[in-house]
């Protein structure tokens, strides 16, 4: 052979090797995440039980079978198994992120860096957008005046937007929420940033505060070029700046209520608030039978071009016969309508109801576990 086509025989591999390194597709941070690597290596090592086949293909059937962007993940907590579909993918948060500062703040209560009877006044600067209820108190009356249990209780049950930014400030930022979840092992669920700044950029804006007053938010985003608007909303879910993959989630709620990430004070304070939760009933809470313990968080994102991105709920579930699953499901984006979404969660809380009573009947003399 010439030595010409020595010489090609030897670069072509390292030429193909480059390409491929180029074209191929990255796998995402959260793929590299060590949660989300135990989750698909227990998937690999563990053959599934009957039931859990029944429930793994129920899910994927689920998911599959909707229209638009799903990721469902399901925690046997007891049993120690995660059943997912597009779980290890990154999703978009939105108001679930809540329940991260609500966190964050619990832990800043056991290191004895805060007080929740501490008192705090919300002024016309604190409002922000979107859902905030507090923000008709503070126009009627001026402030509202509260503490920081009460911040936490609205952040929660009501998803109040000026509550959790408020509490997000007083437990030092994104980056003290990031580093509460970095430390406790949860580095693939993403903080992202308050929700003024974050629902600003979404929409293509830079975020003023006048925009908290009445329709201004959205007469500034009608305002917006459509190609900026599309940009900024395609590019948010590209690399959602809130996003998790639902397998990291429902590790997360496992763990809470396990009573790995907070004190025990503070784990049946946030356990007990989670119960009190009003959005969302028709979302995963109404799939769940009527003695089952349903505690739970929501989130919702906006809409542009007849499509909604980040339509969540995840939630800790618990069977009378005291074992508890967590599950969550979350769409990045779809056009589907909002009884169509709220059925699709509701089928993934049967099909795990289904497999409680596969796994074992429950006793009929066996009380319903109490809320904490």
């Amino acid at each position: 052979m010439s030595h010409p086509f020595r010489f090609l025989f030897l670069v072509l591999p390292v030429l193909l090797l480059a390409l491929l390194t180029v074209w191929l597709p990255r796998v995402g941070d959260s793929a590299r995440d060590p949660l989300v690597e135990q989750a698909s290596e227990a998937v690999e090592a563990a053959p599934l039980t009957p039931e859990q086949r029944e429930l793994d293909q129920a899910v994927s059937r689920i998911g599959g079978t909707f229209d638009g962007h799903v990721g469902i993940a399901v925690r046997d907590i007891e049993g120690g198994r995660t059943l997912h579909f597009n779980g290890l993918e990154l999703f978009p948060q939105q108001s679930v992120s809540k329940l991260w500062v609500a966190m964050t703040a619990l832990d800043e209560v056991d290191a004895g860096r805060l007080d929740l009877s501490e008192m705090v006044a919300i002024r016309t600067a604190d409002l922000t957008v979107f859902h905030q209820p507090i923000r008709d108190i503070v126009r009627r009356d001026g402030s509202f005046s509260s503490d920081y249990a009460e911040l936490i209780e609205r952040a929660i049950t009501e998803s109040d937007n000026t509550a959790n930014d408020r509490l997000l400030r007083r437990v030092g930022g994104a980056e003290a929420v990031q580093d509460f979840l970095d430390t406790h092992g949860l580095a693939s669920i993403r903080f992202g940033i308050d929700e003024r700044s974050k629902q600003s950029a979404i929409a293509g804006l830079e975020w003023r505060q006048s925009y908290a007053q009445g329709p201004a938010f959205f007469d500034a985003r009608d305002r917006v070029d459509e190609a900026a608007r599309r940009e900024a909303f395609e590019s948010y879910l590209a690399d959602p700046i809130d996003g998790a993959p639902p397998v990291a989630l429902v590790e997360a709620l496992a763990r809470l209520q396990r009573g790995e990430l907070l004190s025990a004070g503070s784990t049946g304070l946030l356990l007990g608030t989670l119960a009190r939760t009003k959005s969302g009933p028709q979302r995963l809470k109404a799939g769940a039978p009527e003695d089952w313990i349903v505690r739970h968080k929501t989130g919702t994102g906006q809409f542009f071009d007849g499509e909604q991105s980040g339509y969540n709920d995840i939630g800790l579930f618990t069977a009378p016969s005291g074992r508890s699953y967590a599950i969550a499901v979350m769409i990045a984006r779809t056009r589907e309508p909002t009884p169509v979404r709220m059925e699709m969660m509701q089928q993934v809380v049967r099909a795990v109801a289904r497999y409680e009573a596969a796994r074992a009947p429950v006793p009929a003399s066996r009380p319903n576990a109490a809320i904490d």
